[in-house]
């Protein structure tokens, strides 16, 4: 099996990003970004981002979860904390989380150290969601293996009738992780692959240091 992908091409022309349009701290320019984007009507779920940690086995692993807040201090998102992904972290802090909006031709690139969040913070958005979702952490061991669907399919029913006329309760080993950035680069396409890319990287006096990267 074989395809040749070698013609595939794409000329990026929509936007620009020049130093004079970026500001001292980044999370101002993400918060730019990323309203134009939630605001732009062409993406399903600009919320969606890659997060890549490294592995027990040593690999590196990506996967796509939904951001849920970003503040000043960075971004927060929730799972299970026994998945593969928070084990992962358990042992290695050091995450990058990855968004990109193809119909803006635009990345955001965020290197960071997760850590987990505050029990209170991760009850209150547990407590926010559908009771649908609640059941669902509680029913699936996330990333260990089942039988079947079936499996997972009694495992809900049986918590539906554990909480019935109940509060869903946090699980314990299941709540958010707040990544802060330590670098974020911002790519925006532009013609014949002469990219803008600008990276800022957070100096030891919390400043943020801005560079051009070439494309």
């Amino acid at each position: 099996m074989q395809k040749d992908l070698s013609n595939y091409r794409k000329s990026y022309e929509k936007q620009e990003l020049l130093e004079s349009n970026c500001p001292e701290n980044p999370l101002q320019l993400f918060q730019t970004w990323f309203l134009n984007a939630d605001s732009s009507n062409l993406l399903d779920e600009s919320n969606a981002m890659t997060v890549s940690s490294i592995g027990l086995d040593g690999f590196p692993k990506s996967r796509v979860v939904l951001l849920k807040k970003y503040t000043w201090e960075g971004f927060i998102f929730y799972t299970n904390y026994d998945s593969e992904k928070g084990k992962a972290i358990a042992k290695n802090g050091n995450v990058c989380l990855s968004f990109f909006w193809p119909s803006l031709e635009q990345q955001i690139i965020i290197k960071g150290k997760a850590e987990i969040l505050a029990e209170n913070l991760s009850d209150g958005y547990f407590d926010s969601r559908p009771d649908g979702s609640k059941l669902g952490a509680w029913a699936s061991n996330q990333s260990t293996v089942v039988s079947s669907r079936k499996e997972l399919d009694e495992n809900l029913v049986s918590f539906e009738k554990k909480f019935e006329g109940k509060e869903i309760t946090r699980p314990k080993n299941w709540g958010g992780y707040l990544v802060k950035p330590i670098s974020i680069e911002f790519w925006q396409g532009r013609p014949n692959r002469m990219h803008d890319r600008i990276r800022y990287n957070l100096e030891k006096d919390f400043s943020w240091k801005i560079e051009r990267l070439s494309p």
